[in-house]
């Protein structure tokens, strides 16, 4: 659990209740319980199938909501993927060796996730690594897509998590259209924590700091940067000042 998890818990509560219309999509990873959080699938939106890397994979939907908010929380599930009870390393602390395809798997299912809704979300906000993607694809593949012709985005750069690297499979995979280049996907190609994150903030509209000890070649690289709003960390914020980047970006 990172810092800014209980943040971007907090903060959808608050944009909620504040008269913001928001949906959370996450992983269904094994560690969360269906029955405790009585997760149910959601029929309308069956029957996805995601492609990665020539490979047709089931996408199934399940939504709760959270007790202690009117929100609801959309987990993307596949048994392959996602069902393990680790959620990037196994029990000896091992690397999982599918984690790209399952980083890329899940940016593209939110994606189609969101158009299944048939809702066009003015601001997206990505947290943490595994939606780096999410940014670039907007901005390049799914940009003519009616559903996102007028959303925003929002990444949200936070502390490193992880030492290791996706693999020089990770690109390949990632090139999940025909039009989609390998120059598009430059800032990516490491694979590494950073990499991940500093692809996510090149394509956002705007960039937050979700932790005091992020980076600091990404703290340096995208604290100012031309034509983007940015907002920095403050521990002991009241969130209001996202509410306020929201409601700008949305504009």
């Amino acid at each position: 659990m990172t810092e800014f998890s209980e943040i971007v818990n907090k903060l959808a509560i608050k944009a909620n209740d504040n008269g913001f219309e928001v949906r959370c999509i996450m992983p269904r990873f094994g560690v969360i319980n269906e029955r405790r959080h009585r997760l149910h699938e959601v029929v309308r939106l069956s029957g996805i199938n995601v492609t990665v890397d020539n490979d047709d994979m089931p996408l199934q939907i399940k939504v709760a909501s959270l007790p202690s908010a009117r929100l609801q929380v959309y987990f993307l599930e596949n048994e392959e993927l996602f069902k393990r009870k680790t959620l990037f390393h196994d029990d000896e602390e091992k690397w999982f060796a599918d984690n790209d395809l399952r980083t890329v798997f899940y940016c593209k299912g939110a994606l189609e996730t969101v158009k299944k809704f048939g809702w066009s979300p003015d601001v997206i906000h990505c947290s943490g690594w595994m939606t780096g993607l999410i940014p670039a694809y907007l901005k390049t593949i799914y940009k003519k897509e009616p559903v996102f012709a007028h959303s925003k985005i929002v990444y949200t750069i936070g502390e490193n998590t992880f030492k290791e690297k996706l693999g020089k499979g990770f690109i390949p995979k990632a090139l999940i259209h025909p039009s989609l280049k390998e120059k598009d996907l430059e800032p990516f190609k490491e694979g590494t924590n950073v990499a991940l994150m500093r692809g996510g903030a090149t394509y956002a509209d705007a960039i937050t700091f979700g932790a005091p000890n992020v980076d600091k070649k990404l703290l340096a690289e995208f604290t100012k940067v031309r034509g983007k709003k940015t907002l920095q960390f403050k521990e002991d914020s009241d969130l209001t000042d996202y509410l306020q980047l929201y409601n700008d970006l949305a504009e």
